[in-house]
């Protein structure tokens, strides 16, 4: 059985008395880069915590070999397993949001810990994202070239036409991690996503779930994120419309308000 990868976190905001929120990246960024805007607005209300993928921000870890979705997830859980026992909850429930690849395994958890997730918010993600030939492409051009080879498109497909000039510090954050990305995790992750299908498992999904769609996504196209949002048991869709693949960070105050009325019910 391959071992499940290494996950390492931070802490953005909130304190160990409010309640739980797990925050997930988007492929080539930072947990940090990506999720710190949406936790500075969530602070009073959450303690946000947020993981990064391996090789990815703070987590240096690198796998030696492949992993599928669901030993991604198992990762994850286990990080957060250590940040619910320093709050003295072991074995207890979080909220979840998660961005794209972070969306992916959100999904994941879901499926393999209904009891464990109590609420999510999925962005610009889906239950199948993309499909095997290019992730596999990808890998292999990233474990070539390394990770700077994907910073134009990058550029490009991550944000809506005009953000950049906007907000050049967050656009910058984001492909500053995505260039410090470690290559083999990067292309480890491709992996995981070449074989990620759950479309048809989706109304197995019994927690309350909100999709967030970005208008001018086109890795996660609103198509996608109304799969998930009608596919799940307890699921609402919410479209972005100034929003192409980084909601946390073209949208902090959208997301944080997404995230705010499905740990509420609302």
């Amino acid at each position: 059985m391959t071992p499940s990868p290494t996950i390492t976190g931070v802490q953005l905001g909130g304190t160990l008395d409010l309640p739980l929120l797990v925050c997930g990246p988007s492929l080539g960024t930072s947990a940090t880069a990506l999720w710190s805007p949406v936790a500075t607005l969530l602070a009073d209300e959450f303690h946000v915590v947020a993981w990064d993928l391996p090789g990815h921000g703070a987590n240096r870890t690198v796998p030696a070999g492949a992993f599928t979705m669901a030993e991604l997830a198992s990762g994850v859980l286990s990080f957060v397993e250590g940040v619910l026992a320093d709050r003295g909850e072991p074995g207890g429930s979080f909220a979840y949001a998660g961005d794209s690849v972070g969306g992916a395994v959100g999904l994941q958890l879901l499926l393999d810990q209904p009891d464990r997730v109590r609420v999510a918010a999925l962005l610009c993600t889906g239950a199948r994202l993309g499909d095997e030939a290019m992730w596999r492409e990808r890998a292999e051009l990233v474990t070539r070239s390394g990770t700077s080879v994907m910073v134009d498109a990058s550029a490009t497909r991550w944000f809506r036409d005009g953000f950049i000039h906007e907000q050049p510090d967050l656009a910058a954050g984001l492909l500053h991690a995505l260039r410090e990305a470690d290559q083999f995790g990067y292309a480890a992750v491709c992996g995981a996503l070449a074989s990620f299908d759950v479309r048809d498992r989706l109304r197995e999904i019994t927690s309350p779930v909100v999709a967030v769609a970005g208008a001018y996504d086109v890795a996660a196209p609103i198509a996608a994120m109304a799969e998930v949002a009608h596919g799940v048991a307890d699921g609402r869709l919410v479209l972005l419309d100034r929003v192409a693949h980084q909601a946390p960070v073209e949208a902090p105050a959208e997301t944080a308000q997404a995230i705010r009325d499905v740990a509420q019910g609302a």
